[in-house]
């Protein structure tokens, strides 16, 4: 097959005559693979430039990232150390408040286990020691001090719950001791094992206080309790029985009138009778008894200083 040739005119716009130039099929394939590896090599330089460019936005958007994170690490690591000074300081006073609500301190051991104890323990830890650098380190530093305010926040919040429910227990328990006396008037007689009986003329065992007032003296409850008798009893005459709770049970005998019925609830102060001369008795006064899991206890032994009026 004859090689093709093609000719190209070339025409001047002004004067001059025209040029022709006879160009064969070869020529022009050359031509061609020459403007394609031109046009690709520009191609490649242009997206190499820009790609370049790309990329040192990107990592200049990047160090700029890591600068604002790492100083925002070093902030968090400020704070925790404040807050690690907060919480020794409230650790200080949960120490006081268990010893007011009558608990042990925490064991050293454990205390030292809410503050130590192995730092670090989760899923990216060591992605980010080996990955992280510099600020991957910080990080972890910053993460590990966290986890062991928060072992030590549950430790102090663990042990304010046992403090507030031992105090809950001690207010209640406290609110429910006979601490006053329950009459105003002067020590006629003690609790005694042994005790001549004024009317009986016989040594027997006097089981509580006896406290001289005039007839119709007020008589009020020296804790909070229930009234779980109101009646006659031999010996007793008119009495009261109160409940405090905590095995203690309070006796009020040779009463006027009762002003309180069974069932009912008192508070310490509450009005529960009046003095009277019922029963075994040679005149007004009150008979009052302290019982302890049942057995006669010395009243005076739980009434406060100075609750005592003559």
């Amino acid at each position: 097959m004859a090689n093709r040739r093609w000719t190209v005119m070339v025409v001047p716009h002004g004067a001059g005559s025209s040029k022709s130039v006879a160009v064969s099929a070869t020529v022009v394939k050359l031509l061609a693979g020459v403007a394609t590896v031109a046009a690709a090599s520009v191609l490649a330089a242009v997206i190499t430039v820009f790609t370049h460019t790309v990329d040192a936005t990107k990592n200049a958007q990047l160090e700029r990232q890591n600068q604002v994170l790492a100083g925002e690490i070093e902030r968090l690591g400020g704070r925790v150390e404040n807050l690690s000074d907060t919480l020794a300081l409230i650790s200080r006073r949960d120490e006081e408040i268990r010893l007011v609500a009558g608990l042990e301190p925490l064991d050293p051991d454990v205390r030292r286990a809410g503050i130590g104890g192995p730092a670090g323990n989760w899923p990216e830890r060591e992605d980010l020691l080996r990955d992280g650098g510099a600020t991957g380190r910080q990080a972890f530093s910053v993460h590990a001090n966290l986890d062991a305010l928060i072992r030590r926040a549950n430790l102090i919040a663990t042990s304010f719950k046992q403090a507030a429910d031992s105090l809950q227990y001690q207010v209640q328990r406290l609110a429910a001791m006979p601490s006053i006396m329950p009459t105003t008037g002067f020590l006629a007689s003690r609790f005694s094992s042994i005790r001549y009986h004024p009317i009986l003329h016989e040594n027997r065992p006097h089981e509580g206080i006896d406290i001289a007032a005039p007839y119709g003296t007020e008589v009020v409850a020296p804790a909070q309790g229930h009234v779980v008798k109101v009646g006659w009893e031999n010996g007793y005459g008119l009495s009261v029985v109160l409940d405090h709770g905590y095995g203690i049970q309070t006796r009020y005998a040779h009463l006027s009138r009762a002003g309180v019925t069974v069932g009912q609830t008192v508070k310490r102060g509450d009005r529960l009778a009046w003095v009277g001369s019922t029963g075994l008795s040679v005149g007004p006064h009150l008979h009052y008894e302290v019982l302890v899991n049942g057995r006669p206890t010395d009243p005076l032994r739980y009434v406060l200083p100075n609750a005592f009026a003559d």
